[in-house]
């Protein structure tokens, strides 16, 4: 009973961060959500294609159920699922992430937590795995991206939230007075410029 429980929480967080991910792109221009908005090249588009090669390799491979979207292999990996090229559709990225969640949630459905699987791309002694392990570590990794995206679209046009029924109206006067509170609150914590002056070497 309690890996049936386990499986179901894990799986029904997966569905939600995988839709909470996708609505990042929502209403946004097809240069908004390819441009790099960070120094090291982060877009939006570019998360949602990461994550389902990411969700393709380890719910495939790893059960020796490859995913029937063409990938690269592993060891050819040259960062060019981060981003869309030109002749990339957004809905080419979206379809590719839709397709992979049905091949996934299949291998999850199928097979029990403790079915063994192997990563080859992971050092040893840890290759060998098995379910469990393996939606902990994609969950994580979706978590940590749909973070990505969430800064990112707050800092594109200031949207925020998980899912559209969350999404609170933007009232830009409160948000003003909320970042000059924190701020404040820096500037006070900091050494003064005195002190700074005095201690530097």
């Amino acid at each position: 009973m309690i890996d049936d429980f386990a499986k179901d929480n894990l799986h029904g967080r997966l569905r939600r961060d995988r839709e909470a991910l996708l609505w990042k792109l929502d209403g946004l221009s097809a240069y908004d959500v390819r441009r790099p908005l960070t120094a090291t090249g982060t877009n939006l588009l570019g998360l949602v294609k990461h994550v389902a090669t990411v969700e393709a390799r380890y719910f495939g491979e790893v059960f020796d159920r490859p995913s029937p979207e063409p990938l690269p292999r592993w060891q050819d990996s040259d960062g060019s699922d981060l981003w869309a090229a030109e002749d990339e559709t957004r809905e080419q990225v979206i379809g590719f992430y839709r397709r992979t969640w049905a091949h996934s949630d299949a291998t999850i459905d199928e097979l029990s937590l403790d079915a063994p699987g192997h990563v080859p791309w992971w050092p040893e002694p840890h290759a060998d795995t098995n379910l469990f392990a393996i939606l902990v570590h994609v969950l994580g990794k979706s978590i940590r991206h749909a973070g990505h995206a969430d800064i990112l679209r707050e800092g594109l046009d200031g949207r925020t939230g998980s899912r559209p029924e969350l999404e609170a109206r933007i009232d830009e006067e409160a948000r003003a007075a909320h970042c000059a509170r924190i701020e404040q609150a820096a500037r006070s914590a900091a050494p003064s410029k005195a002190w700074r002056s005095s201690h530097v070497t």
